[in-house]
């Protein structure tokens, strides 16, 4: 009897019949609503950036839901008053500081916004420090 109880746990009788229900061969089934998801169709976001020439100080909204959406956005204020540009700015830079962004200034009146994700790099004040002084 003690054989037989050392027979039934020690014995493969057992994992043959696991066979019955695992079958490492079945294909996997892409419409079920499993959390299983290939790597190959996993693709890549494609970032973008938006251009904006405000013209109002409505126009702002458009641009921050722009950043809160991922997107770089680059605007270029020549098109609007000067002091209405600088309250655009001013929410701007603390739109850009809620998302751990970053806003450059890239022209006289053109800054670029970025989200947390965006790299730039480069050093621009040099030329922008000549072309304020020509005009």
């Amino acid at each position: 009897m003690a054989t037989n109880l050392f027979k039934s746990l020690f014995s493969d009788s057992d994992s043959d019949n696991q066979d019955e229900y695992y079958d490492e061969q079945a294909p996997v089934s892409q419409n079920d609503n499993n959390k299983v998801v290939s790597m190959n169709s996993i693709r890549q976001r494609s970032s973008k950036i938006a251009l904006y020439e405000p013209r109002l100080y409505a126009d702002v909204k458009q641009i921050a839901d722009q950043l809160l959406n991922d997107r770089a956005v680059i605007v270029n204020f020549s098109q609007m008053d000067a002091k209405v540009a600088s309250r655009i700015v001013d929410f701007l830079n603390g739109t850009v500081f809620a998302i751990s962004g970053d806003i450059k200034r890239i022209g006289k009146e053109i800054f670029l916004c970025t989200p947390k994700n965006f790299e730039v790099s480069g050093n621009l004040s040099d030329n922008l420090k000549n072309d304020t002084d020509k005009i």
